[in-house]
């Protein structure tokens, strides 16, 4: 999801070949230990998981290609990946994504252009803060995928809304020359109260494309 409301569809290749490799896996379980079928069939599942890296390698390389030869200025989010990793709800979808490759693709191809890439802090409240009013709800459970803003009336998508206020951010890191984030410190409810999330304009930084990918 990136900030200008393009979704790019996780193609889940591990999904893809799911089954394939789990009949070759099966196989090789019953193989003597030892045997040649059993170093044969072990040739077998290497292959699947193989093409599943080549697969998902090759999507990266064109998705991150897209997006940096479009904007100047591409932000993303510090996930903790190897954490979230360890959750055993998440592991199998967080690893078929290959978001910390995908990071990595991104930074080196924006570094080798000239261009901007910046990690905006995993603790910054991206998805639970109206981009509109910076009115900041309590919690926001990952089952609501859309919710309203109880202050402006403004329905979000919880992705898009997300994508733009680490756009915001980044673009407010910029301006203040600082690698520093809000990190939930600069950003709080409204009543009278002030954020500095959106005081950062594209107009002033001098970078007309610009997006955050979420």
């Amino acid at each position: 999801m990136t900030s200008d409301g393009s979704k790019f569809d996780n193609p889940r290749h591990l999904a893809k070949h799911q089954q394939n490799l789990k009949r070759k896996q099966q196989k090789l379980s019953r193989k003597q230990k030892g045997s040649n079928t059993r170093d044969k069939a072990r040739r077998l599942v290497a292959k699947v998981h193989s093409k599943i890296s080549r697969c998902r390698e090759d999507f990266l390389h064109k998705l991150s290609r897209k997006i940096v030869n479009e904007n100047q200025v591409i932000a993303v989010e510090n996930l903790n990946v190897k954490g979230m990793v360890k959750n055993h709800k998440l592991a199998k979808a967080i690893s078929d994504c290959g978001w910390g490759m995908f990071c990595t693709m991104v930074k080196y191809k924006a570094e080798n252009e000239g261009k901007t890439y910046i990690e905006v802090d995993r603790f910054f409240p991206s998805s639970k803060t109206c981009h509109v009013c910076l009115n900041q709800v309590e919690s926001l459970p990952l089952d609501i995928r859309n919710w309203t803003c109880e202050h402006c009336q403004t329905t979000h998508d919880r992705d898009i809304n997300a994508s733009i206020n680490i756009r915001n951010e980044a673009l407010r890191i910029i301006s203040l020359g600082t690698s520093e984030t809000a990190n939930g410190g600069n950003v709080r409810r409204l009543g009278g109260k002030i954020s500095c999330l959106l005081d950062a304009t594209p107009n002033e930084i001098g970078s007309p494309n610009y997006i955050a990918c979420n």
